[in-house]
């Protein structure tokens, strides 16, 4: 099963570009392109719709006005060229609030929301108000060479900044992706990983030992860091 999605924006450009990004997902299937409020209201009342990426500020009817006329609407991510409506974005239970021109970074973490909020993935696909996932159902998407591919934080033993790209060591193959480890940062489960190191983020399930200075991993030890000693210390009950 695909989340069947529809993109609303009076700009065919802002069309084009989500198209573009989304092509990135095999879980997403484009079902419409609106160009106003009232054909994508036409086109919620004839099909199910799972999720709507949506413009605000259009011609004829706004998109937060769209959003409030709906009975049952579907899980939105607002796309909009003015920060004034952010409030008022998620207080309509918005998933994300985009700022055009949207860079592919700031899409990504969306789609990861949407993915949590979805359980993508599990056997059926549906929305989850309270997610209950294992560590092993949740996964990230990072670009490598151009294509994004599917991560499943169970398998990340540890990863390293390098400068504007990031290097995720798994168990059998490594990923570099260009993006910064405080991004990737955010989207990781915080019980379950920790950042020993301005460069590094370690699963804290596949250390295989530790003293005040360094954690062993992989068969790799990996420096702790002056100013994450203390959170290493409490996190491993560490005795100095």
């Amino acid at each position: 099963m695909k989340l069947k999605t529809i993109l609303v924006d009076d700009e065919p450009h802002a069309i084009e570009v989500l198209v573009k990004y989304l092509e990135n997902f095999s879980e997403i299937e484009v079902v419409a392109k609106c160009g106003n409020a009232i054909q994508a209201f036409h086109t919620l009342q004839q099909q199910k719709v799972d999720l709507m990426f949506l413009d605000i500020k259009m011609p004829g009817l706004k998109g937060t006005d769209l959003l409030r006329s709906l009975k049952n609407p579907p899980k939105v991510i607002f796309t909009t060229a003015y920060q004034d409506y952010a409030v008022e974005g998620f207080d309509l239970n918005a998933i994300d609030y985009l700022l055009k021109p949207v860079p592919f970074d700031r899409f990504l973490r969306a789609m990861d929301k949407v993915f949590t909020i979805f359980e993508v993935g599990s056997r059926q696909i549906g929305i989850a108000e309270k997610p209950a996932l294992s560590n092993k159902d949740v996964f990230l998407y990072l670009k490598v060479d151009r294509k994004m591919v599917k991560v499943n934080v169970n398998e990340i033993f540890w990863i390293e900044s390098l400068r504007d790209y990031i290097k995720v060591v798994l168990k059998d193959k490594v990923l570099i992706s260009k993006q910064k480890i405080s991004m990737l940062e955010e989207l990781l489960p915080e019980d379950d990983f920790i950042r020993i190191h301005r460069s590094f983020i370690v699963s804290v399930a596949k250390i295989e030992g530790y003293h005040s200075h360094a954690v062993d991993i992989a068969g790799k030890e990996l420096p702790i860091g002056r100013n994450y000693k203390s959170d290493c210390q409490r996190r491993f009950k560490m005795v100095y």
